[in-house]
């Protein structure tokens, strides 16, 4: 049996943390940011865990980890 090959988009996007759980980086932070605030901008900018609703797609796409 071949060995699955990595989705190299999601390897990009996530990263997996020492517990086993995936870190990513948050959306709305490219464009249109005259209207946002400082503080929401900060957050945006921060990274967060993958929700567990999402977590079996992930782990389908990046088979290694």
């Amino acid at each position: 049996m071949p060995k699955i090959k990595t989705r190299r988009a999601a390897a990009k996007r996530f990263e997996m943390t020492g517990s086993g759980k995936f870190r990513r980086r948050r959306q709305n932070l490219r464009h249109i940011l005259t209207k946002k605030s400082p503080g929401r901008k900060m957050r945006l900018g921060q990274v967060t865990l993958v929700d567990s609703a999402n977590l079996k797609a992930v782990r389908r796409q990046l088979p290694n980890g």
